[in-house]
């Protein structure tokens, strides 16, 4: 086998690492509550839930920018834009106010909303891996 293969392997399977590290900061960022804390200090399984819910639903769509692109530029927009979208989603869904309020749940560690965190970021990377496979 030529070496190019290899390295392209390298290449797109360490970006796709690096951007799923960049998700990770920019999400905690973007709830208003300390996942890291909320998870690693307070041992809170609802956030937890959450969180990996999130990661799940952010690497379906960089699979899908993966396998559907056609080079390594276009791999790293494609993957850029799968996490803006779901950035986006955890945004909104976590600034919920009153009975429904996402933030106030998991902070309280409720693991029934915790798992629908989850369950909601999957679906929207599902739906965010469907819309990249033109």
């Amino acid at each position: 086998m030529e070496i190019e293969l290899y390295v392209g392997f390298i290449s797109f399977f360490f970006t796709a690492i690096a951007l799923i590290i960049a998700f990770l900061y920019l999400y905690a960022i973007v709830t208003p509550y300390d996942d890291y804390k909320l998870i690693f200090e307070d041992n809170n399984i609802a956030a937890a839930l959450g969180f990996g819910g999130a990661i799940i639903g952010v690497s379906i769509p960089l699979y899908s920018a993966l396998v559907n692109s056609v080079s390594y530029t276009d791999f790293v927009i494609w993957g850029a834009i799968a996490i803006l979208i779901q950035l986006i989603f955890a945004l909104i869904v976590t600034r919920i106010t009153g009975k429904y309020s996402v933030e106030t749940k998991i902070s309280q560690g409720v693991i029934p909303v915790g798992i629908l965190m989850a369950f909601l970021s999957i679906s929207i990377g599902l739906l965010n891996a469907g819309s990249m496979s033109y």
